[in-house]
């Protein structure tokens, strides 16, 4: 089984405990890793990841080179960094660009429902950053929330590309974004008890536009519900979501790693 986690967050930069969770994920199957940002600590944790490469010492195990999975890299800033002035500027991107080629702006997007009242800095800051990737050809990584309206306006409005992250919509919702050109991913969600409409959606993709994703460090799906998730995580997701469209897991695995491949270059 080859496996592509398209979307993963690392809450350290410590490079032994980031090679540390890859070493396990490798051993799951999983040859490749997107390490997604969304606020400053959150870039430098995926850049730490996407160059660990360079530091052999933290990729040697009992006097050995650790194998671990290739690892991709975007930065963005999130729904929470909307009121944060330097957020979303050409020179933050431009510092950051400057240390490694970089596969996708994200993760960027909008979410009400824990912060309605920043509705329209959050518009401002996820319209910034499409023109942004729009500016670089670089596809997005989208998370919405409670925001399906609002963010298919803004992406007629700024034709894009990427992905729509962790989705949790229905079926009509899943075509708006599919009609707008975009991959989506699902996470771990989709084996939840009340996740009727996740996997409603999940039966309706087209084989070439679905991705699969941990969003680790949340969301652990069953049966790790309830631990922190990480990237070997992601082959619970993927046997799930086989068995749901009726194909055979490894199928199942090599489609969404080649979705994944076309969709970051």
């Amino acid at each position: 089984m080859r496996l592509f986690d398209t979307h993963c967050h690392f809450e350290t930069s410590d490079a032994k405990e980031i090679a540390a969770i890859l070493s396990r994920a490798k051993a799951a199957g999983v040859e490749r890793v997107m390490a997604v940002g969304g606020s400053p600590s959150l870039n430098a944790a995926a850049i730490a990841a996407a160059t660990l490469r360079e530091n052999v010492e933290c990729r040697m195990e009992n006097g050995e080179l650790r194998s671990l999975p290739d690892i991709v890299c975007a930065i963005g800033y999130d729904r929470d960094q909307a009121c944060k002035a330097e957020a979303g500027t050409s020179a933050i991107f431009n510092s950051q660009f400057s240390i490694l080629n970089f596969s996708a702006i994200g993760e960027i997007g909008l979410d009400y429902h824990y912060s309605p009242e920043t509705r329209k800095e959050q518009m401002a800051l996820f319209a910034a950053q499409l023109d942004e990737a729009r500016r670089r050809k670089l596809p997005v990584i989208i998370h919405t929330r409670e925001a399906a309206d609002d963010t298919i306006a803004l992406l007629r409005e700024i034709p894009s590309r990427g992905v729509i992250h962790c989705f949790t919509g229905g079926p009509n919702e899943a075509k708006a974004y599919l009609d707008l050109g975009f991959y989506i991913s699902i996470s771990g969600i989709v084996t939840f008890k009340a996740a009727e409409n996740v996997r409603e959606s999940a039966l309706v993709l087209p084989n070439d536009r679905i991705m699969i994703e941990t969003d680790a460090p949340f969301l652990a799906p069953v049966p790790m519900r309830g631990q922190e998730n990480e990237p070997a995580f992601v082959k619970y997701t993927c046997e799930f979501l086989a068995k749901l469209r009726g194909m055979a897991p490894d199928d199942f695995a090599e489609l969404t790693f080649a979705n994944a491949e076309r969709a970051f270059g």
